[in-house]
């Protein structure tokens, strides 16, 4: 059996279904093309019958990538097969995925039906698709709370009506990982014919197993695992194509490898975050603000002398550039020395005692540590004014208007001021601040928080830039949250300068 492990990603079908979720034709593309060169070997495009807008979607991003087979989602219903071919018809490889529920819960309380008739049903939808193209994917909704040897029967009889891929879904995320697993041991073992497809997993995450599953499926036959960027997807979403990717390159003792470009998962979650406005929560794995992130003293010195004392994945890997040694109360003389030194300070062992013992009085009093306090801890009084300073802020923006904003910074004490057009008021106001700024950074991380509630809500921005190399980090709070969205980029950018 071979040990590569193809991934089909569903982030554009299974992961736009969560509400709020949903983008137009050219975002869809542009997540496309990420996806291609993030290497997936398979992109679930939509679902074609459910609206001409996914229908032209599923043609567009058919026209727009080369690589991934392109697939189209369909009910075991020959009008939606007709169109999911209709829309796959410029793919360089198209695939139909179609299929219907084998729990008895579907069968009965959702199908009006009986085993044999969804059996028959099940053969006839993979023979019609099988007209049109010859990859073929079938799936058993609600295969997790399937009867073992009923959807053995049902396996075995769609791969002899032509099915290439058989789809697994723990629908519900109810299987834990040794069901999950002996699920997918049982149809290797009792499917006569399964040589002849591949089986694959598409695991949901209600009870936070869905990344689990999907690797005791890859580990007892499957070969194929369903993902999202991010983990996004119906309900508490679907398994996470970052945590699949790298549990697979990181254990050594997995024989298995995937064509993923590890370096560019970061770019592709940023991206797909950005576009879906759902912000990646900072502890999730891989990819959160806080995966290679140390504030423990013990762990920091021990980060400093050896990565891989704490870390298991180089941060390069996915794409960020450095683990992130946080001050806080909690952290100890190495990392405190750390800073001081990329600041410039060398101190002997002495001095570095003193400014640790006062750095704890302050670290208990501030939340967020920035070079300013450090500065102002080694009694650097010249730049305790923030060299980037907002003095004041007029946006124009409305629903017949082109947002343009108009900033006045004060830089190292002198005056000057800029005026921008944008896509938004916000980009209005970052495009007028970028032609005030001669340094070059990039926008990194724009995220917004509502700390309290009502309309008269107190939004928290926090803003990551890049310039050479290093991230700097900004924050603020107003009840304006374009006033804050420009502190905050503000207060970055008065660390670069």
């Amino acid at each position: 059996m071979s040990d590569k492990i193809f991934i089909f990603d569903t982030t554009l079908r299974d992961g736009e279904q969560v509400p709020g979720c949903q983008l137009n034709t050219i975002e869809k593309i542009e997540v496309a093309r990420t996806l291609e060169a993030l290497g997936v070997d398979v992109i679930e495009a939509g679902f074609p019958v459910s609206s001409p807008g996914d229908f032209n979607s599923v043609v567009a991003i058919a026209k727009a990538v080369n690589y991934p087979t392109i697939c189209a989602l369909t009910r075991a219903v020959e009008k939606d097969i007709d169109v999911a071919a209709e829309a796959l018809k410029f793919a360089k490889r198209g695939r139909i995925h179609t299929g219907i529920g084998t729990s008895p819960y579907h069968i009965k309380s959702k199908l009006n039906s009986n085993p044999d008739e969804i059996l028959d049903r099940a053969v006839r939808a993979v023979k019609y698709a099988k007209r049109y193209v010859e990859d073929v994917e079938f799936y058993a909704e609600d295969a997790g709370r399937s009867d073992n040897e009923y959807l053995a029967r049902v396996v075995e009889a769609v791969i002899k009506a032509g099915a290439t891929v058989i789809n697994i879904p723990d629908t519900t995320g109810y299987c834990l990982p040794g069901e999950y697993g002996a699920k997918i041991k049982y149809l290797m073992e009792n499917v006569s014919n399964v040589h002849k497809a591949i089986l694959s997993t598409h695991c949901h995450n209600d009870l936070g197993m869905a990344t689990a599953n999907s690797l005791s499926g890859v580990i007892n036959g499957a070969r194929q695992v369903e993902v999202t960027i991010n983990g996004i997807g119906e309900r508490a979403g679907n398994t996470s194509l970052e945590e699949v990717v790298m549990a697979i390159k990181t254990h050594h003792a997995l024989p298995f490898h995937t064509n993923i470009k590890s370096q560019e998962i970061y770019a592709a979650s940023r991206l797909v975050a950005s576009l879906m406005n759902m912000p990646v929560q900072a502890n999730k794995a891989i990819v959160g603000r806080n995966a290679f992130a140390h504030s423990s003293g013990i762990h920091q010195d021990g980060v400093l002398k050896n990565r891989e004392n704490y870390e298991i994945i180089d941060p390069v890997d996915v794409g960020i550039k450095e683990s992130a040694i946080v001050l806080t109360a909690r952290s100890g003389r190495a990392a405190l020395n750390h800073h001081l030194s990329q600041m410039g300070y060398e101190l002997t062992k002495a001095q570095l005692d003193d400014a640790y013992t006062r750095f704890l009085v302050m670290a208990d009093q501030k939340k967020n540590l920035t070079e300013k306090d450090l500065s102002e801890l080694m009694g650097d009084t010249n730049d305790l004014q923030k060299s980037v300073e907002l003095v004041l802020l007029q946006v124009v923006s409305g629903k017949s208007t082109i947002p343009m904003a108009t900033v006045h910074l004060k830089i190292k004490g002198v005056s000057c001021a800029a005026t921008a057009e944008g896509n938004g008021p916000i980009d209005a106001c970052f495009n007028a601040v970028k032609k005030l700024i001669e340094q070059e950074f990039t926008l990194g991380e724009f995220l917004v928080q509502a700390l309290t509630r009502g309309s008269n809500d107190l939004g928290k921005v926090h803003v990551q830039v890049e310039h050479k190399g290093r991230v700097h980090y900004g924050f603020s709070a107003n009840v304006d949250i374009i006033t804050a969205s420009v502190e905050a980029l503000v207060d970055a950018l008065s660390k670069i300068i």
